[in-house]
C-alpha cells in the first residue's frame, strides 16, 4: 500500500459554494482556490502516473498499492472522501475553482485568491505526495494551500536525523533497541 496518496475529482459541474453532505465536509477542512484554472490537468494527472478508475473503485485501487487515483463526475465526491485518510490528499477540480483537502493541506487558510493553473496543480500534488515528475515540468508549488510550506526539508530533515541514530547503534554494535522485538 502506498504511503501517501493522491485522490482527484474531476467534476466540472460541482459547485463549491453550494452544500450537501459530502460537499460540506470538504469545504469544512478545505483550502479552495477560486481563481483556479484547472484546464488540461486530467492529461497531467495521467502524466503523473494518475490511475483513472469509476468512483466505486478508489478503495480497491488504494488497495493495490495506487498511489494517485483520479475519477470523474460530481458523484464521486462522496466516495472519494469516504476513501480518503490521513495520508490522502484529495483534489477536487471544478470549473469555477479547485479545492485542497487532507495531507499536508492548512485548513484554515480558506480562501485562497493567488491564480493557479493546471500545472501549478499538477506539481503541488506530486510534492505533497511524493510523486515523480519530468524535466517538462513548468508549474509552482501552490505553498499558501499547505499546512508546512518547507515539508520536504522537514521530510529529509526527520531522515538524516533517523539515520544518524541507527549510524550510532551500529558504531556502538549494540542492538539493543531492536533486541526488544522478534523482528531483530
Amino acid at each position: 500500500m502506498a504511503e501517501k496518496k493522491a485522490l482527484l475529482v474531476l467534476a466540472d459541474a460541482l459547485d463549491l459554494s453550494g452544500s450537501g453532505e459530502a460537499l460540506d465536509k470538504l469545504t469544512k477542512k478545505a483550502v479552495l482556490l477560486p481563481n483556479a484554472d484547472a484546464k488540461g490537468l486530467k492529461e497531467l494527472a495521467v502524466a503523473l502516473g494518475a490511475s483513472a478508475v469509476e468512483a466505486s473503485g478508489i478503495q480497491a485501487a488504494f488497495d493495490g498499492d495506487a498511489a494517485f487515483v483520479m475519477v470523474e463526475g460530481t458523484e464521486a465526491l462522496g466516495a472519494a472522501l469516504e476513501a480518503a485518510d490521513r495520508r490522502t490528499l484529495v483534489v477536487v477540480a471544478t470549473a469555477k475553482g479547485v479545492a485542497f483537502y487532507g495531507l499536508a493541506v492548512n485548513a484554515k487558510a480558506g480562501s485562497v485568491a493567488r491564480s493557479v493553473n493546471a500545472q501549478d496543480i499538477a506539481v503541488t500534488i506530486a510534492a505533497v505526495a511524493d510523486l515523480p515528475i519530468d524535466e517538462t515540468c513548468t508549474g509552482a508549488i501552490i505553498y499558501q494551500a499547505m499546512k508546512n510550506p518547507n515539508l520536504k526539508l522537514d521530510e529529509i530533515k526527520k531522515l538524516k536525523e533517523a539515520l544518524v541514530r541507527m549510524e550510532s547503534v551500529i558504531q556502538r554494535d549494540n542492538r539493543e533497541p531492536w533486541d526488544k522485538h522478534d523482528c531483530a
